[in-house]
């Protein structure tokens, strides 16, 4: 695995997308020492198909849903940005809100959903994520470290510009770099289980979540038996 950054930040669309793509890895960074932030750009009031709950409760279930299991892998920072579930786009106000993160946090990586669609895994494209992904992309270059970008961040607000030197995308096209979370799977698979809203049985989903693993951990070239969590890493110049 990559070196352990001191500070990382994961954005995110929604309440769970964390804990599918790359818990196993914040584990990692968290057991290493590292302090790991989650920024979530919806709360998920549109997620799953509980129809007696009106979109505030199934927000606030969502939210502490992310907490438990952010908990699971050691992080203790969840925040949420409270944009609208199923209408995410990479708007301006986005961009600001995600550089405003950024440079309270000034990490050394940051982990963003791919804002490419993957024609082999479309569940893993959904618009929201493309959308977050889009806007986190800008936010890291150039908003954040731009200090004419989003002046009242640094004029009003007293946010200095950060300059990100690394992000790490997941769930789409092309994945160049892997982590081997065998040791800590059953950490993100306590993750998921939190998830009780969306995951429902997670006796069913684990050994699905496996052969995902597995899969990755084949195309790594790691042993038989080993489980890994994709990334493709982008270098900020």
């Amino acid at each position: 695995m990559a070196d352990v950054p001191e500070r990382a930040l994961v954005v995110m669309a929604h309440p769970d997308d964390a804990d599918f793509s790359c818990a196993g890895t914040v584990a990692l960074w968290t057991r290493a020492g590292a302090e790991v932030v989650y920024l979530m750009a919806t709360d998920g009031e549109a997620g799953g198909d509980e129809l007696t709950m009106d979109s505030s409760e199934i927000g606030a279930m969502r939210r502490e849903e992310q907490r438990r299991a952010a908990a699971e892998v050691g992080v203790d920072d969840v925040r949420f940005l409270g944009h609208p579930d199923g209408r995410l786009e990479p708007t301006l106000g986005l961009r600001r809100d995600i550089a405003r993160v950024i440079r309270q946090v000034r990490p050394q990586r940051v982990v963003v959903p791919s804002p490419e669609r993957d024609w082999d895994s479309i569940p893993a494209s959904h618009p929201d994520h493309m959308a977050a992904g889009e806007a986190a992309m800008n936010a890291v270059f150039p908003d954040a470290r731009n200090p004419h970008a989003h002046r009242e961040l640094l004029h009003e607000e007293g946010l200095a510009p950060w300059a990100v030197p690394e992000v790490w995308v997941v769930g789409g096209p092309r994945p160049d770099q892997y982590s081997d979370i065998t040791d800590v799977f059953e950490r993100k698979v306590a993750a998921l289980a939190a998830h009780k809203s969306q995951v429902g049985d997670i006796a069913e989903l684990e050994p699905m979540l496996r052969e995902w693993m597995a899969a990755n951990a084949a195309e790594a070239g790691l042993p038989e038996g080993h489980l890994a969590e994709p990334f493709r890493g982008v270098r900020i110049g």
